[in-house]
C-alpha cells in the first residue's frame, strides 16, 4: 500500500509527540455514532492481496463444477466439500464459509458477482482493441487498491469515496458530532480521506491510546506534556499542520474513551484470536455509544491481509476465510443485539479476483473481476446480483487466455448503490462518483 502525504504526517506527528515523552506508538483515536433516528452506517471490509473468487463461489452444477475442476486442477475444491447456496442459481460457497451459507439462505447475505474498476462498460473486443480507455495499472496491487476505494480508475485522485460522501453529508447528518463521520480500524486508507475529512484511526481493544514505556506512575504527566508540545506555534507550517493532526488525534482519543465508558458489555460473542472479528466488535462497540457521540451516520472501514495467494493458496484462503466468516456473523448477531440490523450493511472489497487458470505453485496470478458479499438486514439476500462471467479460459469474459475476467458490473456501480442507501441523493452520485453516469444505472437492487 502507497503511504500517502496525509499518512506521512499523521504517523510522523503521532510517534515525534510519544517519543519526546516516553510514549509507545499508538494509534489515533477517531470514531462515530448516531444522533437519534435516521441512523445508519457503512462497514467496509477490504480483503488486502486480491481474494480468490473462483474459489469462493463456484458452480454446483455437474456440467459447471467438472467445468470448473477441469480447467483448475490442483486448486481445485471437492464438489463434496462446497457449501450449496440453493438450487437457482446453482453455485456454492467455499467451505471456509458457513456462517455466510446461513445468511444468504435467510436473506441477511446476498453475492454480487464479477465486479471490478472499470472507466466504462467494456467487452473482450474493446479490451483486446486497445483503443477504449481502461483502469490505470491493472493487476497491480497499491494500484487496483487505491481505484476501489476512490472509485475513479485512478490512483492520482487523493480523496476515497467515503471521505468524499463525509464531506457531503456531515453537515447534513453529523452537525453535532464529536467525532468525525469515517473512523478506521485498519490504519490511514485512501477510502476515508476527504477534502475536508480526516478519518479517525482506532486500534481495536486499545481505544485508551498508547502505552508508557516507564510505568503506569510517570504515564498522566507525560501525555500532558505530550499534548502541550503539540499547542506550540512552530513557524513552519507543514510542522504546524502535523501538531494540529496530532492534537485532534488527542481529542479524538478523549472523546471516544470517555463515550465507550457509557457503553454496556456486548453480550454477542466474537471469535477469539481473529483480528477481523476484534476489529468488528470495536465498531460495534462504538456504534453501541453513537447517541454519546452524536452522530446519525457513520463508515467504518476494516481490514485482512494476505489473499496474494501466488502459491498455497488452497491452504492460506481456507485459513483467512475461515476468520472472515465467524467474524461477520458475530457482527450481523451484535447489530440485532443493538437494534440496528437494517440500519447497518456491511460489505467486502478487495484488490481484484485471481487467474482462473492456476499457476505452478500451486497458487494463482492477479486478475480482474471478482465477487463481493453484502450483509445486512436491509440486504435483498438470498440472491447473486451481476452477471456470472463463463468459466473458460480465452472465452467470452477473459482478458486474455488464463481466466481473468473483464468485470461486468463496475466497481462504482457497487459502491454507488451502497452510497445510495447511505443518503447520498441520486443527484449528488455523479459529484460523488464522477463516472457514474458511464453505466447503464447506479442501482444495483441488492439494497431495499
Amino acid at each position: 500500500m502507497k503511504l500517502d502525504r496525509r499518512s506521512f504526517v499523521r504517523c510522523a506527528s503521532l510517534a515525534a509527540a510519544g517519543n519526546v515523552v516516553g510514549l509507545r506508538p499508538f494509534g489515533a483515536m477517531n470514531a462515530l455514532a448516531q444522533s437519534g433516528t435516521g441512523y445508519q452506517a457503512l462497514v467496509c471490509i477490504f480483503m488486502y492481496g486480491g481474494n480468490d473468487s473462483n474459489n469462493t463461489i463456484i458452480p454446483f452444477d455437474t456440467a459447471g463444477y467438472s467445468n470448473y475442476s477441469s480447467i483448475r486442477g490442483p486448486l481445485a475444491l471437492p464438489q463434496s466439500s462446497l457449501l450449496q447456496l440453493g438450487p437457482s442459481p446453482n453455485f456454492a460457497l467455499h467451505p471456509s464459509l458457513p456462517d455466510i451459507q446461513t445468511m444468504y439462505a435467510n436473506g441477511t447475505a446476498a453475492i454480487v458477482t464479477n465486479v471490478g474498476t472499470l472507466v466504462q462498460p467494456l467487452t473482450k473486443a474493446l479490451y483486446q482493441g486497445g483503443a477504449t480507455p481502461t483502469p490505470e495499472n491493472l493487476f497491480s496491487h497499491p494500484d487496483q487498491q487505491m481505484e476501489w476505494q476512490n472509485a475513479s480508475q485512478t490512483g492520482s485522485v487523493p480523496t476515497g469515496w467515503a471521505g468524499r460522501m463525509a464531506d457531503s453529508l456531515s453537515p447534513v447528518y453529523n452537525p453535532n458530532a464529536t467525532v468525525p463521520m469515517i473512523t478506521s480500524l485498519y490504519g490511514d486508507t485512501l477510502f476515508c480521506n476527504g477534502a475536508t475529512t480526516a478519518p479517525a484511526a482506532v486500534t481495536a481493544g486499545n481505544i485508551q491510546g498508547g502505552q508508557c514505556s516507564i510505568g503506569a506512575k510517570p504515564c498522566p504527566g507525560r501525555l500532558e506534556t505530550a499534548q502541550q508540545i503539540v499547542t506550540f506555534s512552530s513557524g513552519v507550517s507543514l510542522v504546524q499542520a502535523d501538531n494540529e493532526i496530532t492534537s485532534a488525534a488527542y481529542n479524538n482519543m478523549a472523546v471516544l474513551s470517555s463515550a465507550l465508558q457509557s457503553g454496556t458489555t456486548l453480550k454477542t460473542q466474537f471469535p477469539a484470536n481473529n483480528s477481523l472479528a476484534a476489529q468488528l466488535q470495536q465498531i460495534a462497540q462504538i456504534i453501541q455509544v453513537r447517541s454519546v457521540l452524536g452522530v446519525g451516520r457513520q463508515i467504518f472501514f476494516a481490514g485482512l491481509g494476505n489473499f496474494d495467494t501466488h502459491a498455497n493458496q488452497l491452504g492460506t484462503q481456507s485459513t483467512l476465510l475461515s476468520l472472515v466468516s465467524p467474524a461477520m456473523a458475530a457482527f450481523y448477531q451484535a447489530t440485532i443485539e443493538l437494534g440496528l440490523a437494517k440500519q447497518v450493511t456491511t460489505f467486502t472489497m478487495s484488490d481484484f479476483s485471481r487467474a482462473f487458470q492456476p499457476n505452478s505453485n500451486n497458487g494463482s496470478d492477479h486478475a480482474w473481476g471478482g465477487h463481493h458479499i453484502v450483509m445486512g438486514g436491509a440486504v435483498q439476500g438470498g440472491q447473486m446480483y451481476g452477471t456470472f462471467p463463463t468459466l473458460a479460459l480465452g472465452g467470452p469474459n477473459d482478458s486474455d487466455i488464463n481466466g481473468r475476467w473483464i468485470p461486468t458490473t463496475a466497481s462504482v456501480q457497487y459502491a454507488a448503490t451502497l452510497a445510495s442507501w447511505f443518503g447520498v441523493p441520486s443527484g449528488s452520485l455523479s459529484t460523488i462518483f464522477p463516472n457514474i453516469g458511464s453505466f447503464a444505472t447506479a442501482k444495483l437492487g441488492f439494497l431495499g
